[in-house]
Protein backbone atom coordinates (compact mmCIF):
# COMPACT_ATOMS: atom_id res chain seq x y z
CA UNK A 1 0.00 0.00 0.00
CA UNK A 2 0.95 3.39 -0.91
CA UNK A 3 1.03 5.97 2.03
CA UNK A 4 0.67 9.53 0.81
CA UNK A 5 2.80 10.96 3.22
CA UNK A 6 5.52 9.94 0.96
CA UNK A 7 4.59 12.15 -1.45
CA UNK A 8 3.33 14.98 0.67
CA UNK A 9 4.51 18.56 -0.22
CA UNK A 10 2.31 21.04 0.98
CA UNK A 11 1.71 20.22 4.74
CA UNK A 12 -1.12 21.41 5.60
CA UNK A 13 -3.12 20.74 8.78
CA UNK A 14 -5.16 17.74 8.06
CA UNK A 15 -8.85 17.38 9.27
CA UNK A 16 -10.74 14.08 9.08
CA UNK A 17 -13.66 13.52 6.22
CA UNK A 18 -16.44 14.71 8.54
CA UNK A 19 -14.90 17.59 9.80
CA UNK A 20 -13.36 18.73 6.53
CA UNK A 21 -16.38 18.18 4.35
CA UNK A 22 -18.81 20.05 7.35
CA UNK A 23 -16.95 23.36 7.26
CA UNK A 24 -15.75 23.14 3.12
CA UNK A 25 -20.09 22.94 2.31
CA UNK A 26 -19.76 26.92 2.39
CA UNK A 27 -17.32 27.09 -0.94
CA UNK A 28 -17.61 23.46 -2.32
CA UNK A 29 -19.27 24.12 -5.12
CA UNK A 30 -17.39 27.20 -6.26
CA UNK A 31 -14.03 24.91 -5.74
CA UNK A 32 -14.55 21.72 -6.92
CA UNK A 33 -14.35 21.79 -10.70
CA UNK A 34 -16.98 19.71 -13.15
CA UNK A 35 -13.88 18.84 -15.04
CA UNK A 36 -13.14 16.60 -12.02
CA UNK A 37 -15.72 13.58 -12.67
CA UNK A 38 -19.14 15.43 -13.97
CA UNK A 39 -16.53 15.75 -17.46
CA UNK A 40 -15.44 12.05 -17.10
CA UNK A 41 -19.01 10.77 -16.65
CA UNK A 42 -20.06 12.27 -19.83
CA UNK A 43 -17.11 10.35 -21.53
CA UNK A 44 -18.14 6.96 -20.68
CA UNK A 45 -20.28 4.40 -22.68
CA UNK A 46 -21.13 1.68 -21.27
CA UNK A 47 -23.74 3.44 -18.88
CA UNK A 48 -26.98 4.29 -20.26
CA UNK A 49 -28.00 6.54 -17.70
CA UNK A 50 -31.79 7.32 -19.12
CA UNK A 51 -32.30 3.65 -18.30
CA UNK A 52 -31.70 4.02 -15.30
CA UNK A 53 -34.86 3.26 -12.84
CA UNK A 54 -33.07 3.36 -9.25
CA UNK A 55 -29.77 4.94 -8.46
CA UNK A 56 -28.36 5.27 -5.36
CA UNK A 57 -25.38 7.97 -5.01
CA UNK A 58 -22.71 7.00 -2.46
CA UNK A 59 -20.68 9.66 -0.71
CA UNK A 60 -23.58 12.14 -2.58
CA UNK A 61 -21.95 15.49 -0.94
CA UNK A 62 -24.32 18.54 -2.07
CA UNK A 63 -25.50 16.76 -5.10
CA UNK A 64 -23.77 17.84 -7.58
CA UNK A 65 -23.83 13.74 -9.25
CA UNK A 66 -27.50 13.42 -7.78
CA UNK A 67 -28.45 16.51 -9.96
CA UNK A 68 -26.41 15.11 -12.71
CA UNK A 69 -27.83 12.12 -13.34
CA UNK A 70 -31.46 13.49 -12.85
CA UNK A 71 -30.81 15.77 -15.83
CA UNK A 72 -29.47 12.58 -17.80
CA UNK A 73 -32.69 10.74 -17.20
CA UNK A 74 -31.97 8.54 -14.38
CA UNK A 75 -35.78 7.99 -12.20
CA UNK A 76 -34.86 7.72 -8.71
CA UNK A 77 -31.72 8.36 -6.79
CA UNK A 78 -30.76 7.75 -3.17
CA UNK A 79 -27.94 9.74 -1.73
CA UNK A 80 -25.92 8.54 1.58
CA UNK A 81 -23.40 11.00 2.96
CA UNK A 82 -21.34 11.28 6.46
CA UNK A 83 -21.16 14.58 6.46
CA UNK A 84 -24.67 16.66 7.62
CA UNK A 85 -23.97 19.92 6.42
CA UNK A 86 -23.21 18.12 3.13
CA UNK A 87 -26.39 15.80 3.16
CA UNK A 88 -28.62 19.79 4.18
CA UNK A 89 -27.22 20.89 0.81
CA UNK A 90 -27.98 17.79 -1.02
CA UNK A 91 -31.45 18.70 0.03
CA UNK A 92 -32.09 22.23 -0.82
CA UNK A 93 -30.81 20.61 -4.13
CA UNK A 94 -33.82 18.33 -4.06
CA UNK A 95 -32.49 16.17 -6.48
CA UNK A 96 -32.54 12.79 -4.33
CA UNK A 97 -35.74 10.84 -3.62
CA UNK A 98 -34.18 9.97 -0.21
CA UNK A 99 -30.91 10.87 2.21
CA UNK A 100 -29.56 9.10 4.47
CA UNK A 101 -26.41 9.91 7.04
CA UNK A 102 -24.10 6.56 7.09
CA UNK A 103 -21.26 5.70 6.20
CA UNK A 104 -20.26 4.26 2.61
CA UNK A 105 -19.55 0.89 4.00
CA UNK A 106 -22.95 0.20 5.94
CA UNK A 107 -25.23 2.33 4.31
CA UNK A 108 -28.49 0.80 5.75
CA UNK A 109 -30.35 1.20 2.22
CA UNK A 110 -32.07 -1.81 0.79
CA UNK A 111 -30.05 -4.52 -1.12
CA UNK A 112 -30.26 -5.77 -4.48
CA UNK A 113 -32.58 -2.60 -5.30
CA UNK A 114 -29.99 -0.46 -7.64
CA UNK A 115 -29.45 -0.27 -11.11
CA UNK A 116 -26.58 1.85 -10.84
CA UNK A 117 -24.89 2.92 -8.03
CA UNK A 118 -22.25 5.71 -8.17
CA UNK A 119 -19.34 6.81 -6.38
CA UNK A 120 -18.04 10.17 -6.85
CA UNK A 121 -14.70 12.11 -5.39
CA UNK A 122 -14.95 9.40 -2.41
CA UNK A 123 -11.99 6.92 -2.98
CA UNK A 124 -9.10 8.82 -1.86
CA UNK A 125 -10.67 9.53 1.89
CA UNK A 126 -11.18 5.44 2.65
CA UNK A 127 -8.63 3.81 4.12
CA UNK A 128 -9.59 0.30 2.52
CA UNK A 129 -11.27 0.19 -0.74
CA UNK A 130 -12.66 -3.32 -0.12
CA UNK A 131 -15.95 -2.33 2.20
CA UNK A 132 -16.90 0.23 -0.56
CA UNK A 133 -17.00 -2.43 -3.47
CA UNK A 134 -18.88 -5.09 -1.43
CA UNK A 135 -21.47 -2.41 -0.05
CA UNK A 136 -22.17 -1.58 -3.59
CA UNK A 137 -22.00 -4.89 -4.73
CA UNK A 138 -24.71 -5.65 -2.10
CA UNK A 139 -26.79 -2.82 -2.91
CA UNK A 140 -26.92 -3.23 -7.20
CA UNK A 141 -29.26 -5.73 -8.45
CA UNK A 142 -27.65 -8.70 -11.38
CA UNK A 143 -26.82 -7.06 -14.04
CA UNK A 144 -26.56 -3.28 -12.37
CA UNK A 145 -23.66 -1.44 -12.68
CA UNK A 146 -21.33 0.75 -9.84
CA UNK A 147 -19.49 3.49 -11.47
CA UNK A 148 -16.80 4.94 -9.34
CA UNK A 149 -14.90 7.94 -10.79
CA UNK A 150 -12.50 10.39 -8.71
CA UNK A 151 -8.60 11.55 -8.86
CA UNK A 152 -6.26 9.30 -10.33
CA UNK A 153 -3.21 7.87 -8.16
CA UNK A 154 -0.79 8.96 -10.46
CA UNK A 155 -1.87 12.64 -10.08
CA UNK A 156 -2.14 12.50 -6.08
CA UNK A 157 1.49 11.21 -6.13
CA UNK A 158 2.80 13.93 -9.12
CA UNK A 159 1.29 16.71 -7.54
CA UNK A 160 1.68 15.51 -4.08
CA UNK A 161 -1.51 17.40 -2.96
CA UNK A 162 -4.29 16.38 -0.81
CA UNK A 163 -7.60 17.22 -1.38
CA UNK A 164 -7.45 20.56 0.84
CA UNK A 165 -10.07 23.69 0.96
CA UNK A 166 -9.52 27.37 2.62
CA UNK A 167 -11.31 27.72 5.99
CA UNK A 168 -12.61 30.62 6.92
CA UNK A 169 -9.84 32.46 7.51
CA UNK A 170 -8.10 31.49 4.18
CA UNK A 171 -5.84 28.82 5.67
CA UNK A 172 -5.71 25.77 3.31
CA UNK A 173 -6.62 22.46 5.25
CA UNK A 174 -6.37 19.24 4.41
CA UNK A 175 -8.70 16.63 4.22
CA UNK A 176 -7.39 13.11 5.03
CA UNK A 177 -6.22 11.75 1.72
CA UNK A 178 -5.13 8.41 0.79
CA UNK A 179 -3.14 6.49 -2.23
CA UNK A 180 -4.83 3.80 -4.34
CA UNK A 181 -3.34 2.69 -7.39
CA UNK A 182 -5.43 0.96 -10.36
CA UNK A 183 -4.34 -2.39 -9.31
CA UNK A 184 -5.78 -1.66 -5.24
CA UNK A 185 -9.39 -0.72 -7.48
CA UNK A 186 -8.83 -4.09 -10.09
CA UNK A 187 -7.99 -6.45 -6.78
CA UNK A 188 -11.10 -4.96 -4.67
CA UNK A 189 -13.46 -4.96 -7.30
CA UNK A 190 -12.50 -8.35 -8.57
CA UNK A 191 -12.45 -9.98 -4.64
CA UNK A 192 -16.25 -8.04 -4.03
CA UNK A 193 -17.83 -10.17 -7.24
CA UNK A 194 -17.63 -7.11 -10.02
CA UNK A 195 -16.83 -7.86 -13.47
CA UNK A 196 -14.74 -4.66 -15.08
CA UNK A 197 -17.07 -3.48 -17.87
CA UNK A 198 -15.05 0.35 -18.65
CA UNK A 199 -12.28 2.29 -17.65
CA UNK A 200 -11.17 5.80 -18.51
CA UNK A 201 -8.15 8.20 -17.86
CA UNK A 202 -8.63 12.07 -17.90
CA UNK A 203 -5.69 14.16 -18.20
CA UNK A 204 -4.84 17.70 -17.77
CA UNK A 205 -5.44 19.12 -21.35
CA UNK A 206 -6.40 22.52 -22.63
CA UNK A 207 -9.71 22.72 -20.52
CA UNK A 208 -8.11 22.39 -17.42
CA UNK A 209 -5.49 24.71 -18.14
CA UNK A 210 -7.61 27.05 -18.91
CA UNK A 211 -9.67 26.63 -15.51
CA UNK A 212 -5.80 25.96 -13.85
CA UNK A 213 -3.15 27.80 -15.56
CA UNK A 214 -0.45 27.04 -12.74
CA UNK A 215 -1.13 22.93 -14.15
CA UNK A 216 0.55 23.87 -17.02
CA UNK A 217 3.24 21.95 -15.80
CA UNK A 218 0.86 18.93 -15.14
CA UNK A 219 0.09 18.96 -19.11
CA UNK A 220 -0.98 15.37 -20.36
CA UNK A 221 -0.61 13.95 -16.98
CA UNK A 222 -3.68 11.47 -16.05
CA UNK A 223 -5.90 13.73 -13.60
CA UNK A 224 -8.80 11.86 -12.36
CA UNK A 225 -10.00 7.96 -13.55
CA UNK A 226 -13.42 6.09 -13.80
CA UNK A 227 -14.06 2.44 -13.47
CA UNK A 228 -17.50 1.10 -15.00
CA UNK A 229 -18.31 -2.42 -12.71
CA UNK A 230 -20.93 -4.76 -13.95
CA UNK A 231 -22.50 -7.69 -11.45
CA UNK A 232 -22.73 -10.62 -13.39
CA UNK A 233 -26.53 -11.84 -13.74
CA UNK A 234 -27.34 -14.42 -11.55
Amino acid sequence: MVDFSDFDRRGYRTVDVRTGYGQWVGSYERTVEDAMDIAVLDRLAVPRWSAVRRAADLGCGTGRTGGWLRGHGAASVDGVDLTPEMLAAARARGAHDRLVEADLADTGLPGGAYDLVVSSLVDEHLADLGPLYREAHRLARPGGLFVLVGLHPYFIMAAGMPTHFDGADGEPIAITTHVHLVSEHLTAGLAAGWRLAEMREAVVDDAWIALKPKWEKYRSHPVSAAYVWARPEE
